[in-house]
């Protein structure tokens, strides 16, 4: 279970079971009915293993769920500079927990309100409810990198554990999306990068590449972070 959810796994569990037994008490088989439903509320909870890829030069996925963007050569809001993200919708099946997309350190969590639109909605990324943890990567990997944990129309509740100065591994949990939402990674761009995901792809969080340095600009930026 997630370690995120510890209230809501003995709340399904506390009441589920009570009613479960009080529905087998009067109505015998009928009982499997609120059993059943208090099985899909804890599996929204879940917390599967997952095999990490090694390696210093590449992403992973920062949630589960389906590839909804993959935008190159887009143009920053805080400067001149590009950047490259890719947008990733979570629906109420997925494992919601979030994880690094690499190994690094937290410089800065910014949690913005906002509204509750369907995640689904391009816009739900500029105007729904979010958190921004920015990481300064190990290197080889440039930064800085974003991940924006976006509500959804259902998702009311957005958990990051990360502060400020903590240092992440690659793949390491930080955070949850409480039901259906949307998670981005934002990164700047440049030629150095080979994003390997496409629209409609699948994702499992810290598993999945996204995206990892090409040999010789991973070892020029290499070099240059010594």
């Amino acid at each position: 279970m997630s370690p995120y959810a510890k209230f809501e796994v003995t709340l399904i569990l506390l009441i589920g079971g009570a009613v479960t037994a009080v529905v087998a008490w009067l109505v015998g088989v009928w009982a499997v009915l609120p059993a059943v439903l208090a099985l899909a509320l804890l599996s929204f909870y879940r917390d599967p293993p997952r095999r990490i890829p090694p390696g210093d030069d590449l992403l992973v996925s920062p949630a589960d769920g389906k590839v909804t963007e993959v935008v190159r050569h887009e143009r920053g809001k805080d400067g001149p500079s590009e950047q490259w993200r890719v947008c990733i919708f979570l629906s109420v099946a997925n494992v919601h927990l979030n994880r690094s997309p690499c190994a690094g350190r937290v410089a800065d969590v910014t949690y913005t309100p906002g509204k509750f639109i369907n995640a689904l909605n391009p816009a739900a990324v500029r105007v729904n409810e979010n958190s921004v943890l920015t990481l300064e990567p190990t290197p080889p990997i440039p930064g800085p990198i974003r991940i924006r944990q976006v509500s959804g129309a259902l998702a009311r509740r957005i958990v990051c554990e990360a502060k400020p100065g903590d240092e992440l591994t690659t793949g390491e949990r930080f955070g949850m999306i409480k039901l259906g939402s949307r998670t981005e990674i934002v990164v700047p761009e440049h030629a150095c990068w080979e994003v390997v995901v496409k629209v409609g792809d699948s994702v499992r969080g810290g598993s999945t590449v996204l995206a990892r340095l090409r040999r010789t600009e991973r070892d020029e930026h290499g070099q240059n972070a010594s």
